[in-house]
């Protein structure tokens, strides 16, 4: 597996990322992580890999865009020496265009997403053992509908800043494409955004792949 041994995974985003999470640690015990992906790969690294001793923090606050993780990447990304850095974002800076049509203040173009995205990126590579940038998804089977298309637009922006700088591209969107062939979207979501459960385990699943992880066999204790 990619991460080493008592190192530190820091994953941030918005309310995909945050479920609820402790303020203002965003670690520990029991509901500390919240319960959506953040918490589904802090249990499978506890269950399988014990022994490494991965320390996860979960700073995702509901309702961020890139620029919010902007005003705040120094207290909360920098300041806190994580080993890895996770990065969901982007659903927000499309959504208010459409949520929000007339708040022009509150719609990030595509353009100051690529620039702000990059920037951070950029700070962050040099003092951290990896980065994964881990797209943005809406789970919407029409790829012209409007807000996917733009999503999928944004999704590719943020690859191609991952291959610029060398982080790994998880692409949460292609994840859920593969499920919702088989599933209709009210299986995963009530508004397309915000994932369950299961939902959630997608999310994990694809960056538990990211990062090699692997089941290691078959425990000794089954017979």
């Amino acid at each position: 597996m990619k991460l080493e041994p008592r190192s530190k995974l820091l994953m941030i985003g918005d309310s995909i990322t945050d479920c609820g999470r402790q303020r203002p640690g965003g670690e520990g015990a029991f509901e500390a992580l919240g319960n959506g992906y953040v918490s589904v790969v802090d249990a499978f690294l506890k269950a399988v890999y014990p022994a490494h001793g991965i320390r996860v923090v979960n700073k995702g606050i509901g309702g961020n865009t890139v620029l919010d993780l902007q005003a705040r990447w120094q207290a909360d990304v920098l300041d806190q020496k994580p080993d890895y850095v996770s990065v969901m974002i982007g659903v927000n800076d499309v959504w208010r265009h459409f949520d929000q049509p007339t708040m022009l203040e509150a719609h990030v173009h595509r353009e100051t997403y690529e620039a702000v995205l990059d920037e951070l990126v950029a700070s962050t590579k040099p003092v951290v053992r990896h980065v994964y940038l881990l797209s943005p998804f809406y789970l919407e089977t029409n790829k012209n509908d409007a807000m996917r298309s733009m999503v999928d637009a944004y999704g590719e922006s943020m690859r191609a800043i991952a291959a610029k700088h060398g982080a790994t591209f998880v692409d949460v969107q292609a994840a859920f494409d593969a499920v919702l062939s088989e599933l209709y979207t009210a299986a995963w979501s009530r508004d397309r955004v915000h994932p369950n459960l299961a939902g959630h385990v997608v999310i994990a699943r694809a960056f538990l792949a990211a990062i090699g992880f692997e089941w290691q066999g078959t425990p000794e204790y089954i017979a």
